[in-house]
């Protein structure tokens, strides 16, 4: 059904379609009648599925990436659609409108989006009320809720740590676990805080604030695919000595390479065209890495085989923003279907002895 209306959606700017998506989704996760309508529809369970990672249990190991939901507004509408868990965010410590519009392209021919939206979100504390209302009403999402934080635009990068800790100090209580985004190229310097000695005092003073809760919670980072593999090597090197619970790779990247639309805007690239860098990155970090690092694999996944191709490698989990624009609401149930009859085929009992099987063969 969803491939009978994408000419006519399309046809929309992609920010305005994003904007009436949310909301409707929004509106879902404040009403039980139309929750229960989508997890009738949408939702899929089976015990083989079942990940369990950094201390907290996956239904399934596809999730939704950050920039769906930038502001929380559709929480519980993410699980009523069949996803194993969801991350929202950006989040920024102060509220921001990011960058001038238009600011999201499609490129269909490629299945790709750019966009240079720059962290517009509604702030910190808004976030933080709106999901106490949320958790009020409705009670905690049924799934693993991420939340994503990023730095405000006028902050300084010497003011980065306290910037971080003023977003992470108002969403804790609601968040099961914490992204520190240091990777997206549409906010003026973000990406400097990769150089190792930046990174090194941000993680030390997130981590630091952490482990003084009551119940710390774990903490990954957001990684570039842009970044050489020496450059991603430090990274894995300090977030071992931070003690972080993993990575999430990759961010979009802002190289045009695989590229068949003839387009000339700025921004972040994803879908499609990042599958491959995005796949080596993985590989490599899989390589690299201790194994009580979890890894998040995100950049090109759109199909049962990138899944089973991404938790072969390594990967704990996989998350998806492209390809559900491209493949529409009922991707998540399809993917979880799929990957089961991959897995009887291979004859592989469970997601959990499919995670890394393929390491050994990875050139």
């Amino acid at each position: 059904m969803y491939k009978a209306v994408r000419p006519l959606l399309f046809r929309a700017a992609p920010e305005r379609i994003h904007d009436l998506s949310t909301n409707a989704l929004a509106l879902a996760s404040s009403n039980a009648g139309m929750l229960e309508l989508l997890s009738q529809a949408y939702r899929f369970e089976d015990s083989r599925l079942k990940v369990r990672r950094f201390g907290l249990n996956f239904p399934n190991p596809v999730g939704v990436a950050a920039g769906l939901d930038k502001n929380g507004r559709a929480v519980a509408a993410w699980a009523a659609l069949g996803f194993g868990f969801s991350e929202i965010g950006s989040v920024t410590a102060l509220s921001q409108m990011g960058n001038p519009q238009p600011r999201l392209f499609r490129l269909p021919e490629d299945k790709a989006i750019i966009n240079r939206m720059g962290f517009n979100n509604d702030g910190a504390v808004v976030v933080a009320r709106r999901l106490e209302r949320l958790f009020e009403a409705r009670g905690k999402p049924k799934t693993p809720l991420g939340i994503n934080i990023g730095k405000s635009k006028v902050a300084l990068l010497e003011q980065a740590a306290d910037d971080y800790l003023r977003s992470l100090k108002e969403l804790y209580p609601f968040g099961d676990y914490f992204v520190v985004n240091v990777s997206s190229p549409n906010t003026a310097g973000l990406r400097d805080l990769q150089e190792k000695g930046r990174l090194e005092r941000l993680l030390g003073a997130v981590q630091t604030f952490i482990q003084a809760q009551a119940q710390p919670k774990p903490l990954l980072v957001k990684l570039s695919p842009d970044l050489s593999f020496g450059q991603l090597d430090e990274v894995l090197d300090l977030a071992k000595a931070s003690g972080l619970a993993g990575v999430i790779a990759t961010n979009t990247t802002v190289s045009r390479e695989g590229l068949s639309s003839s387009v000339d805007e700025a921004g972040g690239l994803s879908g499609k065209p990042l599958k491959s860098r995005s796949m080596s990155v993985l590989r490599h970090i899989c390589g690299q890495a201790d194994e009580e690092l979890a890894v998040i694999s995100v950049g090109g996944v759109a199909t049962a085989g990138d899944v089973f191709g991404r938790l072969a490698a390594g990967a704990s989990l996989v998350q998806i923003y492209t390809g559900l624009v491209y493949e529409g609401p009922g991707l998540a149930k399809r993917l979880c279907r799929e990957l089961l009859k991959e897995l009887a085929t291979r004859h592989i009992g469970s997601v959990e002895g499919l995670i890394g099987a393929g390491k050994a063969k990875t050139p």
